[in-house]
């Protein structure tokens, strides 16, 4: 006896012979499992590319802004890091900040005193306390957290853009298989209905009703199993790459509020304001002598 041979010709034979024996209600069932299948691997193959890019993009992004003193060097350098996440947020937060310092500032006045020269100095100026002053621009703690709220509006955008598109994935390793089931039992009800009425049980009768029957569950199988192992892996990065933007997002915003925020107390600013009100010069009419 000739065994077997399990190769593709084989199978597509098995397949076209089962979809030609398929009901009605079953062939439109195999197309819209067609139809999903479509569209779960148009999402597959977008997402994949999406999720590379963000990964690799990412990468360079955060080795320029770890290379960077100021939070905002590579805004002022205009760099641009398009399709990384991180940058999107990263651009957002300086574009608010910006605002914030050109249109709500908070201008500090430091003065340092500097050490005078030694007394054996023939320099002219020589015995001289002098006074460096440097005048510094910074936004206020309220300002600061409408940067807070567009940083947290900005990480849940680009997380929301990070899974669009899942829901078919979802929609195709659950749904998959119950539509296949459900073509493969309407088949089968067919099939049984069908040698009732013709009052013959033979296997030569059934075999071909329930072939085609059963080809609706194989098509939902083929459209679950790969959604499935691409939803996994896809949730795990998306996942991965959403912690890393959460991270960076509370690394920012502590980077920009010790380099553009007023920290100073209450006091403190009661007390410059006193002191500039007192160096103000006096306008008023001088006291005549008689």
């Amino acid at each position: 006896m000739q065994p077997i041979l399990f190769s593709p010709l084989f199978a597509s034979g098995a397949l076209k012979f089962a979809f030609e024996k398929a009901t009605t209600e079953g062939k439109l069932t195999i197309c819209a499992l067609i139809l999903l299948s479509v569209f779960s691997w148009t999402v597959m193959i977008t997402k994949a590319r999406q999720l590379y890019r963000a990964r690799k993009t990412a990468k360079k992004f955060f080795a320029a802004y770890r290379a960077t003193r100021d939070p905002l060097e590579i805004a002022h350098r205009g760099e641009e890091f398009d399709g990384a996440p991180a940058y999107e947020l990263y651009y957002t937060g300086a574009e608010e900040i910006e605002y914030h310092l050109k249109n709500n500032p908070v201008r500090l006045t430091q003065t340092k005193s500097v050490v005078p020269p030694p007394l054996n100095s023939t320099a002219s100026g020589a015995g001289t306390d002098l006074v460096a002053r440097r005048i510094t621009t910074k936004i206020s703690q309220g300002s600061f957290e409408s940067v807070r709220v567009a940083l947290e509006r900005a990480a849940s955008q680009q997380a929301l853009l990070l899974e669009k598109g899942m829901i078919i994935l979802s929609t195709a390793v659950a749904g998959g298989p119950f539509i296949g089931l459900l073509g493969t039992v309407w088949g089968v009800m067919e099939t049984f209905s069908g040698i009732a009425k013709a009052a013959s049980a033979s296997l030569t009768a059934m075999a071909p009703g329930v072939a085609g029957a059963l080809i609706a569950t194989v098509t939902g199988l083929f459209v679950a199993i790969p959604a499935m192992f691409a939803y996994n892996y896809m949730v795990t990065s998306i996942r991965g790459i959403t912690q890393e933007l959460d991270a960076f997002a509370s690394e920012y915003a502590t980077a920009l509020e010790h380099k553009y925020v007023d920290n100073r107390s209450l006091v403190e600013e009661l007390r410059e304001v006193l002191k500039r009100e007192t160096k103000e010069p006096s306008f008023e009419d001088p006291v005549l002598s008689n």
